[in-house]
């Protein structure tokens, strides 16, 4: 058992501004948690961490069985998040064992605090594919599937930039004014994520109402079969993607009222007890991977359309040389144009060429058109 051995004035690990207690370890390093020499907030356990390892342990297999069976390249990027969840619970079992290994403690906060940025990101990547593969115009709002996932790809980036910032000064011996800077940070990136999120929420929600208007009038096409045929195995996926979200704005929003309280235990137990982090952030975690481990993507994207088309070297230096033979005319077209002529003109080119590219991917062999010939 802990026993205290000094007290300091001025501890270098303090949860409030009262001076600390430094406890002697016991057979596996624990020490109250507002001790100076606490490396953890919360008092870990050993069986619940063995438990969660476990459960990420079979996600993970699962997922990259997944990824094999179906050759879903994109799915290493669930492959990284669950990986990362089963790399906090690995470390934190490892740390229940030898609480005052600091190394333990921040890589376990670490990865719990910013693996599900790539679960999110999977969403995106699944939700685009969807669209591509079953919307006639592959586009929401006249913006591409492709460029959708993208867009919030890199948006979901900008919140993991935020969010590592915030979560690398959340560490043990930080200082209560850092711990603070740390917490308004870390609860700004996942106020930009779920902001995101609810975005995204709209795009999947008009993708939803369009697919079953178009199963309505027989014309949504599946990419493999033809219209009509594929089943409904896209309003399964549609609706675990909605849950994934639904789980990931679970444990935000446990998150923000965590640090939101202040890291003082008497006003905000929240960040003391490692029930509520269990419950509110590992345990929707485990059921967002579970829900996209039974309904995986891979048994809905199959076929030519599952996958965004990619140009061969040669049609992409084809396609470049055409597009800078096009920049010249109309430079030369609108020489004494206004520049709403102009910008007129510029959109009719461009939508021009985007139905050309998107013809020439459609015959996927070969194409000729325009002021250029593209090959495959």
């Amino acid at each position: 058992m802990a026993t205290p051995t000094t007290t300091s004035s001025s501890p270098s690990s303090s949860i409030s501004e009262l001076p600390c207690i430094t406890y002697t370890p016991g057979p596996h390093g624990e020490v109250p948690v507002d001790a100076c020499n606490s490396r953890y907030l919360a008092t870990p356990s050993f069986s619940w961490a063995v438990v969660f390892l476990v459960i990420f342990a079979i996600l993970t297999v699962a997922q990259i069985a997944q990824a094999i069976i179906f050759r879903k390249r994109f799915a290493w990027v669930m492959i990284m998040g669950v990986s990362w969840l089963l790399a906090s619970f690995v470390t934190r079992t490892l740390g229940t064992r030898d609480q005052q290994n600091q190394g333990l403690a921040i890589i376990s906060q670490l990865f719990l605090l910013l693996a599900p940025l790539w679960i999110n990101a999977y969403v995106y990547m699944t939700a685009g594919r969807l669209i591509h593969m079953y919307i006639p115009s592959k586009r929401i709002w006249r913006i591409k599937a492709a460029s959708i996932g993208k867009y919030f790809i890199w948006f979901d980036i900008f919140a993991f930039l935020v969010q590592g910032t915030g979560g690398s000064m959340l560490t043990p011996d930080a200082s209560p004014e850092k711990l603070k800077r740390g917490f308004d940070i870390y609860m700004a990136g996942i106020g930009i994520q779920e902001a995101f999120i609810v975005c995204f929420t709209v795009v999947i929600a008009i993708f939803h109402k369009k697919a079953l208007e178009l199963e309505r009038r027989g014309e949504l096409r599946d990419g493999q079969e033809g219209k009509g045929r594929g089943g409904r195995k896209w309003l399964w996926l549609t609706l675990a993607l909605y849950a994934a979200l639904a789980m990931i704005t679970t444990r935000i929003i446990f998150r923000l009222a965590e640090f939101s309280g202040g890291v003082d235990p008497e006003d905000n137990p929240l960040p003391f007890n490692e029930a509520y982090v269990l419950a509110l952030d590992a345990l929707p975690m485990s059921i967002c991977v579970l829900v996209l481990t039974l309904m995986h993507p891979g048994l809905v994207l199959r076929g030519p359309d599952s996958e965004f088309p990619k140009l061969t070297r040669a049609q992409k230096k084809a396609l470049k040389a055409e597009n800078k033979a096009a920049k010249a005319e109309r430079r030369a077209r609108g020489e004494n144009a206004g520049w709403w002529k102009r910008g007129g003109e510029r959109y009719k080119e461009m939508a021009h060429r985007e139905s050309e590219v998107e013809l020439r991917e459609e015959v996927g062999t070969g194409y000729s058109g325009g002021r250029g010939a593209v090959m495959a």
